[in-house]
């Protein structure tokens, strides 16, 4: 096992080998990120050229982010028997490839396949990135690593329409919306060759191999080793946090609505802007920008609190500090629906809504930070992965399903009782924060996740604690961040 002083623990590498790992993590992400909105961009082309209903092309968009939905349950067992580096590399080497295919695709549904498989295949590079900060990066700054990588995803997904709508509006084509994220991950791919491991479980391994020594003596994983317990961790046991752990479920609801609300804008905002504003695609795409501003002012503002918050810290930060950042987000996503709906009209100028979805963007990530990072220490390994795989598999789901319906919600209700709607129902996730803060440390006290469970409890407590250490949680369980 790797010590806190072993020279091969990430932790104590040399800062630019930690900032090329990060760099090489967040970039992959960014650029699955960016394939899953690009193709936006390319919906009046997608339905020109096959023939098809609006809402049959903005499928192409869900299913990607429906084969995105299954990494959380299969990545952690990938990266437990072969590592980070090498999932990195295939993943976004064979999401590449598909997106090639859905470029030169000749029927509709040789295109919603190759989008399904894509986001399938890389899937695990928006997974893994939550694994390697933890690695790389000390506990104390969950939040700031959080803020760091959960940018990738934000940006990628911002830049995908700006840059799509030009290049779609140049060609003429839906298909230059694929080969160009794919030429994108191919080109990150090229940049993560050298990419060192990262895994506290792995290094050992693959030391001991190149050394010709026996692979090590460790504690068998908390994601499980038998088919059975590898199930039960990402498959049984998220389902019945959803149902029966209060702290799962809450979190799960907010992230799940305002995931929903984030990914529709995708679809509406073009045709807002357009059908409203009579914008060109080009400019459109444009208003895109506000939502990398807001991205950027979520994690600026949650680096600068964390940091002061753990300077203030005379001991190790509670983490219910880390719900700070979700108390003032959630009064910005209710409010900014609000805001957007009732002020994309002609009568009042084309910056307000775009004002509007930018604070949007920034509450919504500064929930996500806060409710993610707060997971992370909530529960013991085997509990913690659980409610992140519950967690993440519902918030992708519902923003795969709601693109489908939103365009009939704006044409029959319109865009202010559309996003009026989203409005009234976050209104009681505006409690959940303040919930958690007050309460979350007798929830998680009762919580049978957080009773030292482990996958392995049958076996002695000595080798259940052996469990890769990377230092102590800040509720003071063993760190193991297998996401």
């Amino acid at each position: 096992m790797l010590g806190p002083n072993d020279p091969a623990n990430p932790m104590n590498w040399p800062l630019h080998r930690r900032l090329y790992a990060s760099a090489v993590a967040w970039a992959m992400a960014f650029a699955v990120a960016f394939g899953l909105t690009c193709y936006t961009s390319a919906l009046p082309q997608v339905i020109a050229t096959f023939d098809v209903s609006m809402n049959r092309a903005i499928a192409g968009f869900s299913l990607y982010l429906f084969g995105i939905f299954f990494a959380p349950i299969y990545t952690p067992h990938l990266s437990e028997r072969h590592g980070r580096s090498i999932i990195y590399l295939v993943s976004i080497f064979i999401c590449g490839l598909f997106l090639l295919g859905a470029g030169v695709s000749k029927s509709f549904a040789s295109l919603a396949v190759c989008r399904f498989f894509a986001g399938l295949a890389g899937g695990p590079c928006l997974v893994l990135i939550e694994g390697t900060f933890a690695d790389i990066w000390a506990a104390e700054t969950t939040n700031t690593y959080y803020a760091f990588l959960a940018c990738a995803s934000y940006f990628g997904a911002a830049a995908g329409p700006i840059a799509g709508n030009y290049i779609t509006q140049a060609s003429s084509t839906f298909r230059w919306a694929s080969y160009t994220p794919a030429l994108l991950a191919l080109l990150v791919f090229a940049f993560g060759l050298g990419m060192p491991e990262t895994y506290g479980r792995e290094i050992p391994r693959r030391r001991n191999k190149n050394l010709g020594r026996m692979p090590p003596n460790q504690a068998p994983a908390e994601s499980g080793v038998t088919i059975r317990q590898m199930a039960t961790v990402t498959i049984v046991n998220p389902l019945k946090q959803l149902v029966l752990e209060p702290i799962v479920v809450i979190i799960s609801f907010t992230l799940a609505l305002n995931w929903a609300v984030t990914f529709q804008w995708f679809i509406t905002v073009p045709v807002v802007l357009q059908t409203v504003y009579g914008f060109t695609p080009q400019k459109a795409g444009l208003a895109f920008i506000g939502a990398i501003g807001g991205a950027f002012l979520a994690g600026l503002f949650t680096i600068v609190i964390e940091q002061f918050i753990h300077r203030s810290c005379k001991t190790a930060m509670p983490i219910e500090k880390r719900l700070i950042p979700a108390m003032y987000g959630s009064l910005m996503v209710t409010g900014s629906l609000f805001w957007i709906g009732w002020t994309a009209d002609p009568k009042i100028h084309y910056l307000s809504p775009i004002f509007g979805t930018a604070i949007f963007i920034w509450g919504s990530l500064s929930v996500l930070i806060s409710f993610v990072t707060y997971l992370f220490d909530a529960y013991p390994p085997a509990g913690t992965l659980a409610a992140l795989t519950a967690a993440a598999c519902i918030r992708i789901a519902a923003a795969g399903i709601i693109p489908l319906v939103i365009v009939q919600a704006f044409t029959d209700l319109g865009g202010n009782w559309a996003l009026s709607i989203f409005g009234f129902i976050s209104i009681p996730c505006l409690a959940v924060p303040f919930v958690l803060y007050k309460w979350g440390p007798v929830l998680r006290e009762r919580s049978p996740y957080t009773k030292s469970m482990s996958i392995h409890s049958h076996m002695p407590v000595s080798m259940m604690t052996g469990t890769e250490y990377m230092g102590q949680g800040n509720n003071g369980n063993m760190e193991m961040r297998t996401v």
